[in-house]
This record gives C-alpha cells, sequence and structure tokens, in this order.
C-alpha cells in the first residue's frame, strides 16, 4: 500500500520579509571569518552553537546583545558583506524563497565602511550582485534601533528615503520594546512615509499589545515585526485582520526567545483564524539556528497546516512584500504550480525522516541588523 507525503516545503514559493541582516550569516561563515580576521568567538559561538540564552532579565539581554555585536564584528571589509549577501541569497533560493526584504541598521557599520551612506550604498551593491548570482529579488529594510535616540532613527529615515526606488523598500524599528515606545520614532517614520516607504517596526514581541497598537497609531505601520502579544487583545486582533496588517511571526524565534513556551504556544493558528494576515520569517538563524522552511515545518508539524494552508501563508508573504509586480505574479504563480502537483506517493511502510529537533531554550533577543 502507498500513502501520501507531504509536498516539501522548501519547494513552497514564497517571500521572506522578517530576516536581520548580520543574523542571517550562516555558523560556517561566522567561524571562518573570525578565523580570517583574528576574532575570538566565545564557546557559546562556536562549541555551544546555537547558543543558549535568556529573554526575560537585563542580564540574558546584555548576553544576547553582546554575542550579536562580536558576531557582527566580524564583517570588515566589502567582501565580507557581499559574501554574507551572496550566502543569505544561496540559502533562500534553497529554501523556496524567491523574494527577500532584509533589515539593517547601517549604523552598526558606518565607522568601518566610511560612514553612513558609504555602508547604504555597498550594501545595495552588494544585494544587487546577490540577487543577480541566485535569481533572488532583495529588496533592503533601513532599521532604527530603539535603544538609540530618536535623532538617530530621522537621520536613518532621510537615508533610507535618498534611496527609495533604489533598493530600499522599507523602513524599520528594531531592538528592546522596553527601552523606547514607538511614540518616540513619530517624526522618523513620517519621513519614511512621505517617501513612501513600506513601515515595519517590530512590536508586540518583548511587551504586550500595546506595544502593537502603537505601531499602528503611531507610526502607521504596514506590517508588524512578530506582533504575536497582539493575542492577547481580541479587539486588537480583529482590527489587525480588519486593516489587513500583515504580522511577521518567528516562530523558532518565539518559543528561544521565551516569548511562547513550545511550538504550539505560538498563536499562528489563532491569527489565521480571525483573519490577521500572517507572514513566517526566520529573524536570526545565526542565533537560533532555523532558517525559512523550518518556520513552515512548525506550521505544519506543531499546528496542523495542510499543504494549502501553507501554501496560504506562501501567498500571504508575497503580496505583503515590496516585490515588483513581476516578482509577484511570478511567486503566486509558482504556489499554485506546488499546490497543484501531486503529493509524494510512498511506501507504508517507509520511514519519513521527522524534522529538525526543536530547540525550547529561552535566549533573549538584542537589537540587531
Amino acid at each position: 500500500m502507498e500513502t501520501s507525503s507531504p509536498r516539501s516545503v522548501a519547494a513552497l514559493p514564497k517571500a521572506h520579509l522578517h530576516l536581520h541582516f548580520t543574523g542571517s550569516m550562516r555558523h560556517s561563515t561566522l567561524v571562518e571569518l573570525a578565523a580570517g580576521h583574528g576574532v575570538h568567538l566565545p564557546p557559546a559561538l562556536t562549541d555551544e552553537w546555537p547558543p543558549q540564552l535568556s529573554g526575560t532579565d537585563e542580564r540574558g539581554w546584555f548576553r544576547f546583545q553582546r554575542l550579536y555585536d562580536i558576531a557582527r564584528s566580524v564583517l570588515r571589509t566589502p567582501a565580507d558583506v557581499g559574501r554574507l549577501l551572496r550566502e543569505t541569497a544561496e540559502d533562500e533560493r534553497a529554501e523556496g524563497s524567491g523574494w527577500l526584504e532584509i533589515q539593517v541598521d547601517p549604523s552598526g557599520y558606518a565607522n568601518r565602511f566610511g560612514g553612513l551612506t558609504a555602508t547604504v550604498e555597498l550594501i545595495l551593491s552588494a544585494a544587487t550582485a546577490a540577487a543577480a548570482a541566485t535569481g533572488v529579488g532583495i529588496g533592503i529594510i533601513v532599521a532604527a534601533n530603539r535603544t538609540r535616540h530618536p535623532l538617530d532613527a530621522r537621520t536613518l529615515a532621510r537615508l533610507a528615503a535618498q534611496y527609495a526606488g533604489q533598493g530600499v523598500v522599507g523602513f524599520g524599528l528594531s531592538s528592546d520594546e522596553r527601552r523606547a515606545p514607538a511614540s518616540d520614532f513619530i517624526q522618523a517614520f513620517r519621513i519614511a512615509e512621505r517617501a513612501g516607504l513600506l513601515l515595519a517596526p517590530h512590536g508586540g514581541e518583548l511587551i504586550g499589545p500595546a506595544s502593537v497598537a502603537s505601531c499602528l497609531d503611531d507610526l502607521h505601520a504596514d506590517r508588524i515585526g512578530h506582533g504575536v502579544r497582539a493575542v492577547e487583545d481580541p479587539l486588537l486582533v480583529k482590527r489587525l485582520a480588519a486593516d489587513g496588517v500583515t504580522c511577521e511571526v518567528c516562530p523558532a524565534s518565539n518559543v528561544a526567545l521565551g516569548v511562547a513556551a513550545g511550538p504550539r504556544d505560538v498563536p499562528l493558528r489563532a491569527f489565521v483564524e480571525a483573519g490577521v494576515p500572517v507572514a513566517l520569517g526566520a529573524d536570526d538563524p545565526l542565533l537560533f539556528g532555523r532558517r525559512l522552511a523550518a518556520q513552515y515545518l512548525i506550521a505544519r508539524d506543531a499546528h496542523g497546516f495542510s499543504d494549502a494552508e501553507l501554501a496560504a501563508l506562501a501567498r500571504t508573504s508575497v503580496r505583503s512584500s515590496a516585490a515588483p509586480p513581476q516578482v509577484r505574479a511570478r511567486l503566486l504563480a509558482a504556489i499554485e504550480r506546488w499546490l497543484s502537483a501531486p503529493a509524494l506517493h510512498l511506501p507504508r511502510t517507509a520511514v519519513v525522516p521527522p524534522p529538525p529537533d526543536r530547540r525550547t531554550a529561552q535566549p533573549c533577543r538584542g537589537g540587531r541588523a
């Protein structure tokens, strides 16, 4: 006898809307670049990788930020930046992603690469080369950091606006929500809004629904990075659904950071059933050890999503993106082909390999891009 096997989630065409720049690096590349540049990596980034962290206290936050800063420090030359984006695009292609929006705070690299403008131009050039080499379209989201002064965010917003339509597709706000409210960054987001950039701040991850509401009311968010704590306020969930604001849900990250106790506790099914648009993201694979396809496996294995429901998630990722119309059309057509293709048939005695083991540690996240 034969039994149907689910379609490959890595073969499902999709867009990736929530990925941080340094956090997209391959672990092997981190180790190699560190050796080449004489950067000492602690055991948490070598023998103990992925690191075990805590997201519930300041000490854990500081440790995560320190590890992220160490990882960022291995990017020393333009060639390193080019390698990171090329390898990231290669990994995206292998995961089924045909369009990537990657977040970066140029402030973290400006001293190394000749200033903010030179850094953005370097990243845009590297993204263009990576896209040409792999066929994966890449848009840049310039992200301000909540731990820095709002004036810095305005500077970044003006810089993002300068390159709107030239590879920069959006403006974001990342780092610890507990450090500064979204309302502090209203003026920066108005600059980005006037430039026609997609507005994608983080909210509703480390603190509750009020953070999401502020992103909507104060920042006029088109998408919310994470947003999962909105589930604590049913009226806010209804608003997200009614307004069609996409939440970039990152299941593996939510579990690792302690936002959710386990994969089944990520409110993915609750959001979808309430009509909230959801795009799955990997957040920081360098720290969490899981890329994009693994997030779709979590949806399938922990939440019982059928292939049709996974295809709907992929459609949402494409429709919520800033991808050019021709890229959207191509990916949406490819999703339909994936869904219409017959599922694999295996002998009933065959053993289907299990999904990758899921870590349930409780790391935390610092400002990262």
